[in-house]
């Protein structure tokens, strides 16, 4: 087992190095520079000169990305022009609400999905079965920033159920019994915004697997010894149907990383996705490039932690 993890990382840690080279040379051909926004439009063309050669973004590509990492293997992140503080503590500040979010969101997501996958495999082709589909089916085809929209119209304003922006509610005591249920209060709707659309494929999923599992040779025998369908259903189908959803949390974390992006700037939640959506239409170069290289590490250790998971619960896929 440790061989297979030890493996994987060490394919890991070049797919980290392609991506910061990928972003810093993306970064490189937008418009403008992380010393655009930092000056004013006051100073003039000689000082610009001057700072451009004392800051070093005059020297080669390979030296500034030299310079790049290493900044970011000694903590730092670089500045933020528009909130004029470094980026590590801008993220640190919204990185928190974010988890927040995340967390109830996954919580939301097996909460769902795990029993309308169960009832949508073990009563498939019922009419129970057809309306699950069917709200898999309305999940896949509508984009999350669209059900956002429509669940903030209608929880948020028409009937008022969810406040319809922020973390919190303003002037409530940090860390009182109030502000920890204005807090949640400011999670549910969001969250399950996330958790309506992201549900959908651990739906599909299950219910899959536990149409084929129901038709596996050791289902029949079972059946066959004279074991009840109750134990059957318990103690095989949903135990090996069950299990490799496990290896799906990895990617949930993918998926979060997309869906929060786009609802937290519809709920206007103050988290890491208004953050980048923000920085990018102020141009605020070097808190962009920071959280592009964060959420493309955070994929490919979401993708690693699938491998891990899938390998402890089907020893099988391991590599020899």
């Amino acid at each position: 087992m440790w061989k297979f993890i030890v493996r994987r990382l060490l394919i890991t840690s070049p797919q980290i190095i392609f991506l910061s080279l990928l972003v810093f040379v993306l970064a490189s051909f937008m418009p403008g520079d992380a010393l655009t926004g930092a000056i004013g439009p006051d100073v003039k063309a000689e000082r610009l000169a001057e700072l451009r050669e004392e800051l070093g973004f005059n020297d080669p590509w390979y030296i500034q990305y030299k310079d790049w990492v290493a900044g970011i293997l000694q903590g730092s992140l670089g500045e933020s022009f528009q909130y004029k503080m470094d980026v590590e503590d801008l993220i640190w500040q919204r990185v928190i609400n974010t988890f927040w979010l995340s967390l109830v969101s996954v919580i939301f997501i097996y909460a769902i999905g795990l029993p309308l996958g169960i009832l949508s495999g073990r009563y498939n082709d019922t009419l129970l079965d057809q309306l699950i589909t069917g709200y898999t089916y309305i999940g896949f085809a509508t984009p999350i920033f669209i059900f956002g929209l429509v669940a903030l119209w209608i929880f948020g304003y028409i009937l008022g159920w969810f406040p319809t922006g922020g973390s919190v509610d303003p002037g409530v005591e940090s860390g009182s019994i109030e502000y920890i249920l204005s807090k949640l209060q400011h999670l549910l709707l969001p969250g399950l915004s996330i958790a309506l659309i992201g549900t959908v494929s651990t739906v599909q999923y299950l219910r899959s697997e536990i149409i084929d599992t129901k038709q596996k040779d050791f289902i029949l025998t079972a059946r066959a010894k004279g074991a009840s369908e109750r134990r059957v259903y318990n103690r095989h189908i949903f135990r090996n149907s069950i299990l490799p959803i496990a290896a799906f949390f990895g990617y949930e974390i993918i998926n979060l990383i997309n869906g929060t992006i786009f609802i937290e700037q519809i709920f206007s939640y103050p988290g890491m996705g208004q953050l980048f959506l923000d920085s990018i239409v102020i141009r605020d170069y070097t808190v962009v490039t920071a959280l592009v290289l964060l959420t493309g590490i955070g994929a490919i250790v979401g993708a690693l932690l699938s491998d891990i998971i899938l390998s402890l619960v089907d020893p099988r896929i391991r590599i020899k």
